[in-house]
Formats: C-alpha cells, structure tokens, sequence
C-alpha cells in the first residue's frame, strides 16, 4: 500500500513538472525527491545512495532548466529577428507603392501646379519655383 502512494506521489510529480507556470525551484525540488525516493527505494533505505539519488535528481532537474531556458531564448530571439524582418519588408512595400504614384491616388483628389514667381521677402530673395497644390474634393 505504501509503495503505491510513493508510485502515484511520483507520476502526479513527474506530470506536474512539466506545466509551463512551474518555476526554476518547484522543478528542482521535485527532480531531488523523485530522485532521492527513487534511490531510497532501490537501495532499501541506504542514506548514502538516498543522497547521492537526490543529488542526481538536482543535476537532472538543473539539465532540464538549462535546456528549457535554451529554448526560450532561442524561440525569443527568432521571433524578435522575424519582426523586424517583417517591419523592414512592410518598410520597402510602403516605399514602393509610393514611387508607383498613379495606384495611391483616390479619384476625389485633384492636384494643381502653381508657378510662384521670383520674389523678395523680409531682404530675401526667393527664385521662381512651382509648387504643387493638392486638393480633396
């Protein structure tokens, strides 16, 4: 009887430490007591081994963090280097379709050049230029 509630305590352990709200140290406390009941088990209640299962269960506990932090890194920056991948390509679609000039323009919108003739203002010369006027209509 008391073996199966050891065997159960372990799979409801072992399915619990996979959940992705579990932190760094839940992992690695139950990684050492799944080791060190496992080693408690097996050596029938030897101290020596019992530690040494324990400390064997924080190294694989330890390995598993390390792997999932690898992970998340790597998912972290992939995804960080496809944004801006994206912001750069919408960048060159938006200057395109502005160099493309006739698709953008709505029918509603009329545009006026109008010459503006040399002139002096305030002692400055300004030189005849055009300006272009827009207009929604």
């Amino acid at each position: 009887m008391k073996a199966s509630i050891y065997s159960l305590l372990i799979i409801a352990c072992l399915l619990f430490s996979g959940c992705a709200g579990v932190n760094r140290a839940v992992t690695d406390v139950v990684a050492v007591g799944a080791g060190g009941l496992a080693a408690h088990k097996l050596s029938k209640g030897d101290p020596l081994v019992t530690a040494a299962g324990a400390g064997a269960g924080l190294i694989l506990g330890e390995t598993l963090n390390y792997a999932n932090d690898a992970r998340s890194r790597k998912a972290y920056t992939t995804g960080f280097d496809k944004g801006r991948s994206d912001a750069v390509k919408q960048q060159y679609w938006i200057m395109v379709n502005q160099q493309r000039g006739g698709d953008l323009f709505d029918e509603n919108i009329s545009l006026f050049d109008m010459p503006l003739p040399e002139h002096q203002n305030n002692g400055a010369l300004f030189n005849s230029t055009v300006r272009t006027l827009r207009f929604d209509e």
